[in-house]
């Protein structure tokens, strides 16, 4: 068992610098680069290790390792430890939801738990029962479901015993549910908004024990916890329900807060040392730069609709993917265009960035890989690879691992794909 020990990430003088971007956590936790360890990465900002050579191109013949079938849906990521490779799925039949486990280097099922026998609640035609990607602390798994009127923390240990399971609030379903845990220190840290209410809470990852709790409005709302060191420490930093908010991670006690962004969010945010940016979709489309230093202050603030896809911040700029299909580059202070270039199709997944390429995969399956440069758009490949994708896909250790639908003989089936050179 892979214990987590705190280390500093190696990297060589000639590593891009989007690796050693701002906002990385110093939490007693070893994030190995060649794991996944939760939602976004191991920096927890979608960037991945760039001391690895993953694929640019591939076709449904060509640089696929393995191809595993998933029993039931979902749109949550995978997360990767070791050897195993965890996802969430639930079966819209029998309105069951489970963790699923898998051999990262063979793509076998290993085991399957299920959580909930029961209680699917409905949701938006894009959303999925198990729209949250796991957490694994080395020794646990930690997952968000909603079911049955209530948003429950499960955590499981590595062969897929549930170990304990804590209700955080009630849930009132208004599109769907995604928010994922996030790990720190002794902690899993999770967050929950809908009509019933909600809250931001932080659990012992032992026990299972709530240990600080934050009541939220009565709003639905959809982003991730995310924790990022800016501002001289490490903040929570949550969007959404029209606020930005930072809480201290161990204990919840609120730091700062301004009225900014919007109602509804999705992304998770990412910084840039100094700011931190919030983005939303209804009931309007906003992307906006927040002073992280207790201020609060809206440095600029656009109309961009950069609803579902998070962010990259690398080297003062941001670069992001509009859900209607557009790849963009923005100044981190300044909020200044850089460019814009259409692409094809809608967009949920978020954009993965590997030394200085940037994956970004629409809705139809179709994979745009092109340079995160600050000057212009520059493609380097176009994938195609299935007829349905709404996980952001997973890159470490020189492998992309994609969550994808085919249609076979009119019905959807969800497959895991290893893709390699």
């Amino acid at each position: 068992m892979r214990a987590l020990i705190l280390t500093s990430i190696l990297v060589g003088s000639a590593i891009s610098m989007a690796w050693e971007a701002p906002g990385l956590v110093d939490d007693g936790l070893k994030t190995d680069a060649a794991d996944w360890p939760w939602w976004r990465g191991p920096s927890r900002n979608g960037i991945a290790d760039p001391n690895q050579d993953p694929p640019t191109e591939w076709t449904d013949q060509k640089n696929i390792v393995w191809k595993s079938p998933i029993p039931g849906r979902g749109h949550g990521s995978p997360t990767i430890v070791a050897n195993r490779i965890f996802l969430a799925t639930a079966d819209e039949t029998n309105g069951s939801q489970s963790v699923i486990c898998f051999d990262r280097a063979t793509g076998e099922q290993k085991w399957l738990t299920v959580i909930h026998a029961t209680g699917l609640m409905k949701k938006n035609e894009k959303s999925s029962g198990a729209s949250s990607t796991l957490a694994c602390d080395g020794e646990r798994v930690f997952i968000n479901f909603v079911n049955d009127g209530s948003m429950d923390v499960t955590a499981l240990d590595l062969a897929g015993k549930q170990l304990w399971q804590t209700r955080v609030a009630d849930y009132k379903i208004h599109q769907g549910f995604g928010s994922s845990p996030a790990i720190y220190q002794s902690l899993v840290l999770v967050s929950v908004d809908s009509h019933a209410g909600g809250a931001l809470a932080g659990l012992d990852r032992q026990t299972g024990k709530i240990v600080w709790k934050v009541d939220r409005p009565k709003t639905p709302n959809y982003t991730s916890p995310i924790i990022l060191h800016v501002g001289g420490k490490d903040q929570v930093v949550y969007t959404g329900c029209n606020v930005v908010v930072s809480l201290e991670p161990l204990t919840g006690k609120l730091l700062w807060e301004t009225k900014a962004g919007t109602t509804e969010s999705v992304t998770s945010t990412v910084t840039d040392g100094e700011r931190v940016f919030s983005t939303g979709g209804y009931p309007k489309n906003h992307l906006a730069a927040v002073l992280a230093d207790g201020s609060g202050k809206i440095v600029w603030e656009t109309r961009d609709r950069v609803y579902v896809p998070s962010l990259l911040s690398v080297d003062r700029h941001l670069f992001g993917i509009l859900d209607a299909g557009i790849a963009a580059c923005w100044k981190s202070d300044t909020g200044q265009e850089r460019w814009k270039k259409r692409l094809r199709g809608e967009f949920s997944a978020s954009p993965v960035l590997v030394g200085d390429k940037i994956y970004a995969t629409s809705e139809a399956g179709e994979t745009f890989v092109f340079r995160a440069s600050p000057e212009k758009y520059e493609e380097i490949a176009v994938n195609k690879l299935g007829d349905e994708v709404m996980a952001t896909p997973t890159i470490c250790g020189g492998r992309i691992y994609m969550r994808l639908v085919s249609e076979q003989s009119g019905s959807p089936q969800d497959y895991l794909y290893c893709l390699a050179k």
